[in-house]
């Protein structure tokens, strides 16, 4: 690959991202190193100990962290692999990653760190970028983080009253309320139905049409109130579920093109520059994504799955931190090389 400059510890590179539809347990430690004048993160990583055993970690080895985040897993996994070891942290969310610099810079660690602001799905420029061919480990978790859910301004919780925003870099594409007053009934059916499985699509479909006609739908808060409006009452007083989750989960799919990115990542981006018997390890939150993770990892040419069954949080785990709950973690050990032209 074409050389670029060294890799500076910390160095924090922009990139553009992927839209859909656009223009062109208690004892595990929470980040608690803010940058100054920001407010610490207070995301628990999912699951650290499994994880960890998974990677499977150990000196010199360069590690991906495709969804950094604010770095919870990621400061269990710099000092794991000193000395000589590098880690690679991408991530949509600028806030997000002001987080984990924030919190890698507080690691004591002689192994190197790269943060890159973009998709996972872009790895492939950012290890061309950095002068890399291949990489021994990544880890994906694909879920949200307590900070954008604790964010008004996101639009990411179903309890926000603020901007129905939705997007994992706030500055590029979109926003979802804008979306959402532009696409037919007949594409928010289609959405809602096929990113999140909604069986009352239609219904509240229909409502949204009627709802953005008396006034443009803005705010988290208004979208609740639009779904409320839209199901059985029976069905809103006996969920376990907010009766909002699949409807929210949706459209942060679509505005995000979220499932997109994980095609690219499962069957183009890994196979190509995990290198031999190196592992992905990935953790899931819904159905459509643990889906997409096992059928990737029954392809035997290119993966031996270690996982015949996700792992899932223990009891303990999920009392300490209910975020875990729908969690599975399913890991893959890459095969020998396939015809990539690349030596790995």
């Amino acid at each position: 690959m074409p050389g670029s400059e060294p890799v500076q510890r910390g160095r924090l590179t922009a990139h553009p991202l992927f839209y859909p539809f656009a223009e062109s347990p208690s004892s595990m430690p929470s980040e608690s190193h803010p940058r100054p004048g920001s407010s610490p993160a207070v995301h628990q990583p999912v699951m650290l100990r499994e994880v960890l055993r998974g990677l499977d970690l150990e000196p010199g080895l360069v590690v991906v962290d495709g969804t950094v985040g604010a770095g919870g897993h990621s400061q269990h996994v710099l000092p794991r692999i000193a000395p000589g070891g590098k880690l690679i942290g991408t991530d949509r969310d600028p806030m997000m990653l002001e987080h984990a610099r924030a919190t890698l810079e507080g690691v004591k660690s002689d192994s190197d760190f790269e943060l890159c602001q973009g998709s996972y799905a872009l790895l492939p420029e950012f290890l061309e970028r950095l002068s890399l061919d291949h990489v021994d480990r990544v880890l994906l978790d694909l879920g949200l983080s307590s900070d954008q859910l604790a964010d008004e301004n996101r639009g990411f919780s179903f309890n926000a009253t603020g901007p129905l925003d939705l997007r994992f870099d706030p500055t590029a594409g979109k926003p979802a309320s804008e979306w959402l007053n532009e696409w037919t009934e007949e594409e928010l059916i289609d959405i809602l139905e096929t990113w999140g499985e909604e069986k009352f699509s239609r219904p509240i479909a229909r409502e949204l049409i009627t709802a953005r006609n008396r006034r443009p739908i803005e705010t988290a808060d208004q979208l609740v109130d639009i779904v409320l409006a839209a199901v059985p009452g029976k069905v809103t007083r006996d969920a376990r579920k907010h009766p909002a989750t699949r409807v929210f989960q949706a459209l942060r799919i679509a505005v995000n093109e979220e499932l997109r990115q994980l095609e690219i990542m499962l069957n183009e981006v890994l196979p190509r520059f995990l290198c031999t018997d190196g592992l992905a390890v990935i953790i899931t939150f819904h159905s459509l994504e643990d889906r997409m993770v096992k059928n990737a990892f029954r392809d035997s040419e290119i993966w031996t799955n270690l996982t015949s069954k996700p792992i899932e949080p223990t009891t303990v785990e999920q009392k300490v931190n209910p975020r875990s709950r729908s969690a599975k973690i399913r890991i893959g050990r890459r095969n020998a090389a396939i015809e990539t032209g690349l030596e790995t």
